[in-house]
């Protein structure tokens, strides 16, 4: 399909650059299937959307602090540096985005915090490896595992998204903020934001409903943010990501399907993870890395509902969302949103979408 398709205009003060306090307070428009009105609520509706059996699946994925500033060294010259970690090749060894690339050489000395003299938890030193042809830098560490870890969570930040690091500078309140509150597992370096909504009262709310909550696990690379270059869909290349379905989720969700309820992915992270698991045919366990590129066109084979943020134009979430309700349904809705003073992106507010009904 032609990219300019899933275009729109957005007004830059859409953007939110911090979330709406307290977390379920955010707003959330609901778009039915069919024609049916859109409905203004906020996130702490949820519960009287969703039905007593309804699933919900969250991303329990955990946002390392994956920027890295420092200094390069070559010889007596040094420079100023900054890397964005975006996947692990080995227990000392990243892929990285980097800034300046084209300034960065095969053998240069990287180091991230202080000089470590007199702690070395506060600093961290690595070699690069090799350059790509798209900025991409192969760092090793001086440091492996846990170590390493240890020293990113020291002296890294959290990697907050171009639209809002080019607006403002990472705050102390966003290693809280950026994170979602069932946070498990490390290893992404861009939040599942539909799940940065919940709270401890609203997990309560939805499961005294009847709505129970599962977990699955996919590491969010830095590749979401990427736009859609091409001028045709087909030709588009997709990052890919790392995620995990355990068996006990798969089993827990078949008897969900088995008994009537819906299966309500919190975020396109879930949806992609689930649709994955589900290539067969029918959801199995998973783990392993995908790359699946949802457009219209695609038939769900899992997800029933899916709650998720508002994404960029051009976006290949934007195609997700309009290969889940329909293009045309999520141009009126999204329409609506910026109409009605809807805030877009990361910490903005949220929709809930019903899948639409295929002949």
């Amino acid at each position: 399909m032609r990219t300019d398709l899933f275009d729109f205009e957005l007004p830059e003060d859409r953007i939110a650059l911090r979330p709406a306090t307290p977390r379920d307070s955010a707003r959330l428009l609901s778009v039915p299937a069919g024609d049916v009105a859109f409905a203004d609520l906020s996130v702490g509706d949820l519960p009287q959307l969703l039905q007593p059996g309804d699933a919900l699946v969250f991303n329990d994925t955990r946002v390392i602090p994956a920027s890295l500033s420092g200094v390069r060294q070559r010889g007596e010259y040094k420079s100023n540096v900054s890397l964005l970690l975006i996947e692990r090749l080995a227990p000392d060894r990243w892929r990285t985005f980097a800034r300046p690339a084209k300034r960065l050489q095969a053998g240069d000395r990287l180091q991230f915090g202080h000089d470590g003299e007199m702690c070395m938890l506060g600093a961290l030193q690595g070699t690069v490896l090799s350059r790509g042809e798209g900025g991409e830098v192969d760092v090793a560490f001086d440091l492996s595992g846990p170590d390493l870890d240890a020293a990113i969570a020291a002296v890294g930040e959290m990697p907050l998204p171009p639209y809002i690091a080019g607006k403002r500078g990472v705050e102390s309140t966003d290693r809280a903020d950026y994170q979602t509150i069932y946070a498990a597992r490390d290893g992404a370096v861009a939040a599942p934001t539909a799940g940065l909504h919940f709270t401890p009262e609203l997990l309560a709310a939805l499961a005294e409903r009847g709505v129970s909550s599962h977990f699955v696990t996919l590491h969010v690379g830095a590749g979401t943010f990427l736009p859609v270059k091409v001028e045709d869909t087909a030709e588009h290349k997709m990052h890919s990501e790392w995620g995990e379905v355990s068996a006990q989720t798969v089993q827990a969700l078949n008897t969900v399907r088995a008994n009537g309820g819906r299966i309500v992915a919190v975020g396109t992270t879930s949806l992609r993870l689930l649709e994955s698991a589900a290539a067969s045919g029918e959801l199995q366990p998973f783990s392993d890395h995908t790359d699946i590129f949802i457009t219209p066109g695609y038939r769900f084979r899992v997800v029933d509902v899916l709650m998720t943020n508002f994404h960029l134009p051009r976006s290949t979430l934007f195609m997700l969302v309009s290969a889940f309700a329909g293009r045309e349904r999520m141009q009126a809705a999204y329409a609506h949103a910026i109409a009605n003073g809807y805030r877009f992106y990361s910490y903005g507010d949220a929709s809930l979408l019903m899948r639409a009904h295929h002949d």
